[in-house]
């Protein structure tokens, strides 16, 4: 006996998001043992880069509050962006006590950072305007379910 499943437009875009999260937590072990800096680093990164052209400054702890990590992880990802030649810090002129992170390199380009999301932002492109919207609007519901579990 053959049990047919119906694939309804619905069940495709279900079925494509778990294939995409499934894709994602490779990625992410991938990421962790073989293929440069973590998901974290490279999030500090963008975190630092989108700040500095902004003409704001980071701290370590506005970074750990952003990536949502403890102090002592940002110290040793920082410790390894610096050693790799990424960052650099500067004193705090107001506080000596504290430093800022800034990218030591600004040639840098962001999607050498991640070129993953230079993909992305290459296949979204294509996409008809009324799609992206619907696209990312989807995507940002499936975002709220996933960041809410376990919160």
């Amino acid at each position: 006996m053959t049990i047919e499943i119906e694939d309804d437009a619905a069940t495709i875009a279900a079925r494509a998001v778990e294939r995409l999260r499934l894709a994602e937590a490779r990625l992410a072990r991938r990421r962790q043992s073989d293929c440069g800096p973590s998901e974290n680093a490279r999030a500090a990164m963008r975190f630092i880069l989108e700040r500095a052209d902004a003409g704001a400054t980071v701290t370590p702890s506005e970074l750990a509050q952003h990536l949502a990590i403890s102090a002592a992880s940002v110290t040793g990802m920082l410790d390894r962006l610096h050693a790799g030649g990424l960052i650099a810090f500067v004193a705090n002129p107001t506080d000596r006590r504290s430093k800022f992170v800034v990218p030591f390199d600004r040639g840098t380009d962001p999607d050498a950072i991640d070129p993953v999301t230079a993909q992305i932002r290459a296949f979204a492109a294509e996409l008809p305007d009324d799609a992206a919207d619907h696209v990312a609007a989807f995507l940002d519901r499936v975002r709220e379910v996933v960041d809410a579990e376990c919160a």
